[in-house]
């Protein structure tokens, strides 16, 4: 049972600091060049854990496709949150928006990409999470 919900709490502390952290950006900082400081940060704390865990620094045998356009979507995900909150949305609803958003597209993704099959359960809620976005945003 901890194997399932150890990484779900890490995401959601991480998400917390994520949101605390991408608002509390000064409107006069560059966002690509608090990026460029986050990403010094993440890429040696990565570099330990890596090493840590592995205890190598051969990086060739994880080079792909996947690891290069992840740096993309990363890049354009914390640049899109830097934005958002500079846009004026509250810490309370922009993060809130931009995840129901996700969830929904994500459904519509496994089930015609990974073939997953979607229920009449989830297609409600789905709906619901739709509605409650319609409500919290009017």
């Amino acid at each position: 049972m901890w194997r399932m919900i150890w990484p779900l709490l890490l995401i959601i502390l991480s998400n917390v600091l994520y949101n605390l952290c991408t608002k509390s950006i000064p409107q006069n900082a560059d966002p690509f060049g608090t990026l460029i400081i986050t990403y010094l940060a993440g890429a040696v704390i990565t570099f330990g854990l890596f090493w840590l865990h592995s205890g190598s620094t051969n990086f060739g045998a994880h080079i792909n496709a996947a690891s290069l356009v992840l740096g993309f979507a990363i890049v354009g995900l914390e640049a899109g949150y830097v934005y958002l909150y500079r846009a004026g949305w509250r810490i309370s609803a922009g993060s809130l928006t931009a995840n129901i958003c996700l969830a929904v597209v994500l459904v519509a993704v496994g089930w015609a990409v990974y073939h997953e099959n979607i229920s009449l359960r989830q297609v409600i809620g789905a709906g619901v999470c739709l509605l409650g976005l319609y409500l919290m945003n009017s």
